[in-house]
């Protein structure tokens, strides 16, 4: 049995160390980890500039390439948060070394940060890689940063911490593929990453709606658009109680070794 001690004070050398090793951990693999995720964003951009009629997707304040591109950068951020944190986990438990991680004096606050705070860190180095690629071909204005900013690490905390918890949760590779395949992506599909609710059906709307993914990724295109589908207030509030309820649990679950000790 290994116990996940408590000790007075924060561990700052256990929580940088652990960080470190997590940014090194997909600084090693650069061409799979930030690279291959970019390339696959950018295409989907070019894909769908190219194939779908744009005429009927423009509106007189903004075209399609405009609308498209920030919910691209979104979605890439979101996905690879997850992705860092719920592989980090889950191979950690499947080759038998996460007794490193659970053995050193770190209490479960460290441990949720370091690995919050790396799953950020490569949902943003991917998200800047592909804006930078698209802002390269498409001027498009910004009509609020701090909005941006705010939905940007708002987001990739949150699908960290969800990513942990799946990582914890996972006995096998099959399980993080499941969770991958029928929830990460169905609702990064669903959310308006590719176009406007308002021209769906009604049915369909009243569904986008119940989606939380839609509010985030709404949101963030309202940073750089000025324009909404929802109501962005709602989506402000929406992440960040998302936020402190996950980050609650995943400290709760680290705390009590769900899924950790043998």
């Amino acid at each position: 049995m290994y116990n996940i001690k408590n000790f007075q004070g924060f561990n700052w050398t256990g929580f940088f160390t652990l960080y470190t090793k997590e940014v090194k951990r997909f600084f090693n693999v650069f061409a799979q980890t930030i690279l291959a995720p970019a390339v696959t964003t950018l295409l989907f951009y070019l894909i769908f500039t190219l194939s779908i009629d744009r005429a009927y997707l423009n509106t007189e304040n903004y075209n399609f390439s405009e609308f498209l591109a920030p919910g691209l950068i979104c979605m890439a951020i979101m996905q690879n948060a997850f992705a860092n944190t719920s592989s980090s986990i889950l191979i950690s438990k499947v080759q038998g070394n996460i007794v490193d991680i659970l053995m050193p004096p770190m209490s479960e606050y460290e441990l949720t940060f370091s690995y919050v705070l790396g799953g950020i860190t490569r949902g943003l180095l991917v998200g800047l890689f592909v804006a930078i690629s698209i802002f390269t071909v498409v001027d498009i204005k910004i009509y609020s940063l701090m909005i941006i900013i705010y939905f940007a690490i708002g987001s990739s905390c949150l699908l960290s911490l969800f990513g942990i918890m799946c990582g914890i949760w996972a006995k096998k590779f099959d399980h993080m593929a499941a969770v991958t395949n029928f929830i990460i992506i169905p609702l990064t599909f669903l959310s308006g990453t590719f176009y406007s609710i308002d021209r769906l059906p009604e049915f369909w709307i009243f569904l986008a709606t119940w989606n939380p993914f839609f509010y985030i990724i709404d949101g963030f295109r309202y940073g750089f658009l000025g324009e909404h589908d929802s109501n962005i207030y709602i989506g402000i509030v929406f992440l960040a109680l998302s936020n402190i309820f996950f980050l609650l649990l995943t400290i709760k679950i680290f705390n009590k070794g769900y899924g950790l000790k043998g």
